[in-house]
């Protein structure tokens, strides 16, 4: 079953960079005490993930934090260093968080995986974006076609908070 409004999202562990190389942080880590916004994607560097959803989220960061959002986080079934090279491609380092799901295990536990395979990228997360406050999802948007960020980009986030 999916993730819904009102549910707490699941105690998870995500891999992450660190300045000593690969690390951990833990949903509790993450969301507790704060108002996240975090938004997933298929797969860095491919096509609408890198040069509309991103993009999006790193030109209007200052606005919405300015709307007592603490951090903006994006979240992908790619390893730790595949995320590390888009986040220094896109000069995001220090500005959003990029959490890796390599295996799907998050993905899978809330409900939000896809099965890319016919197009060789085997199981991905969905399209989506969510307000959370200290852990518990107060909005959730979930794309339905393929290929757009419009439901789950940044202008929709923005009218929301």
């Amino acid at each position: 079953m999916a993730i819904s409004i009102g549910d707490k999202f699941p105690n998870s562990t995500f891999k992450i960079m660190t300045d000593e190389g690969p690390g951990d942080v833990t949903s509790d880590e993450i969301f507790s005490g704060k108002r996240v916004v975090l938004f997933a994607l298929p797969g860095a560097f491919t096509p609408t993930c890198h040069l509309n959803h991103l993009p999006g989220y790193l030109e209007n960061l200052e606005q919405i934090k300015s709307k007592g959002i603490d951090a903006v986080y994006v979240l992908s079934v790619n390893d730790v260093w595949v995320m590390d090279a888009w986040a220094t491609a896109n000069k995001a380092k220090g500005k959003i968080g990029f959490l890796c799901d390599g295996s799907a295990i998050v993905t899978k536990a809330i409900g939000m995986e896809v099965d890319l395979d016919p197009a060789g990228m085997g199981i991905r997360s969905k399209r989506y974006s969510m307000i959370l406050d200290d852990g518990v999802v107060q909005v959730l948007n979930i794309e339905d076609k393929p290929g757009q960020a419009t439901v789950s980009g940044a202008s929709t986030i923005m009218q929301q908070l």
